[in-house]
């Protein structure tokens, strides 16, 4: 894989602290206390909807990230991060590592290029240190599933036009490695958790479901998988204002063959899942108020011998945080859907809302603390398979203590 050998390339450019250039590395480590819902959590292969669920000690280890930066021309720029995470078994993961090209410019025009693995430019909330946000610890469910199974690996291209008071950006990408994506959301849904796969990672289907195609639990995949030889590509716009804030639209296409499969070592089958989004994202400050919003509709569409799938889904949140010196609140409502055509008998479609009350405290610029919580109300009747009623209340609540340098 070209994409994978220039990803790797560009983590090792970014470990040569000795080198010419300015290097940076920055990263963050979490512990927290965790008030648990009584739902099993997706992470152990139940259908609760929070990260943390029956069976998860009240003190947990959150994440750990590590970043490299090395600008070692003024045109050339090499990024690499890593991640480690308790999930399923503790996994250390290359989440990104990409090397780009931007010309020195001098007039408003500015382009660039990109290549490697990258994070999909989704999400609106984690702009913060290791793709993670600086409003709450659970980012929406939007950015929970970009986390999860979104990964571009390939090339972007982007031009910029801009201007004292407003700015354009342009982007396209193509990229491989991702045909697996959308299979998650087919198998249990939305959910909001702060886990976030990188190359190599595993994800866990519920126990149900992997009953339901015949395969002993649990059942784990890689969602950065190439099956089909098939490109994939995504496209975005943004306007930037000084007066009104941004707005990015974005369109996403694996192109994967939905009739396309991979066979493991075990025998068991993941097929490709053409999936296929349309985000539109807008932000905006007014003095210390900061306002986030966006919205996703897309499908995701699998083709098996004997049958065809198409699931849609659809998903937007409101976030409203404030920056008050050392203290950030922040406070979103998320709302979710989704539709299986035909329906399958074991009731995959669902329909939810969330709403996330957080609170951080920076006493010291090495340190983060936040309290969170986050109430889940959602309604699925896969869960009916399970033992339990198809609508469930998750309550979550944690306390978090973040070092960051």
């Amino acid at each position: 894989m070209i994409a994978r050998f220039t990803a790797l390339l560009a983590l090792l450019a970014c470990v040569r602290p000795g080198a010419a250039g300015d290097f940076s590395l920055h990263g963050f480590a979490d512990v927290r206390l965790v008030a648990a819902p009584d739902e099993t959590s997706w992470t152990r292969g139940g259908l609760g909807k929070a990260r943390y669920g029956a069976g998860d000690a009240a003190a947990q280890f959150g994440a750990a990230g590590l970043v490299a930066t090395w600008q070692f021309a003024p045109e050339w720029l090499a990024h690499a991060g890593v991640r480690y995470q308790p999930r399923d078994g503790a996994t250390v993961s290359l989440t990104e590592a990409f090397v780009r090209y931007r010309p020195v410019s001098t007039s408003p025009w500015r382009w660039s290029i990109k290549a490697g693995e990258f994070f999909v430019p989704v999400s609106l909330e984690n702009d913060a240190i290791g793709w993670t946000s600086v409003w709450t610890i659970t980012p929406s469910a939007i950015d929970s599933w970009v986390g999860e199974e979104l990964r571009a690996f390939g090339s972007e291209v982007r031009l910029e036009r801009r201007g004292e008071t407003n700015s354009f950006e342009a982007a396209f990408a193509l990229f491989e490695t991702n045909d697996p994506a959308g299979e998650i959301l087919a198998a249990r849904g939305w959910s909001l958790g702060d886990v976030v796969s990188g190359v190599g990672s595993r994800l866990r289907e519920p126990d149900v479901y992997a009953n339901l195609v015949g395969v002993a639990p649990p059942r784990r995949y890689d969602p950065f998988l190439e099956i089909d030889n098939r490109i994939g590509a995504y496209a975005d716009l943004t306007w930037r204002s000084a007066q009104f804030g941004r707005v990015t639209l974005l369109y996403y296409d694996n192109d994967a063959d939905p009739s396309a499969y991979h066979t493991f070592n075990h025998g068991d089958q993941l097929f490709g899942w053409r999936t296929k989004f349309t985000s539109l994202g807008a932000q905006t400050d007014r003095g210390p108020l900061v306002l986030i919003a966006q919205a996703m509709h897309g499908t995701t569409e699998i083709e098996p011998p004997f049958f065809s799938s198409e699931t849609h889904f659809s998903a937007g949140y409101v976030l409203a945080g404030w920056n008050i010196g050392n203290w950030r609140p922040a406070l979103r409502y998320d709302a979710f859907a989704m539709r299986v055509d035909p329906e399958s008998p074991a009731g995959l479609s669902e329909h939810g809302n969330a709403v996330t009350f957080a609170l951080n405290w920076r006493p010291l610029d090495w340190l983060r603390l936040t309290g969170e919580a986050l109430r889940i109300d959602s309604t699925r009747d896969q869960r009916i398979a399970a033992g339990l009623a198809p609508r469930q209340t998750d309550t979550q609540i944690m306390f978090n203590a973040r070092i960051v340098f």
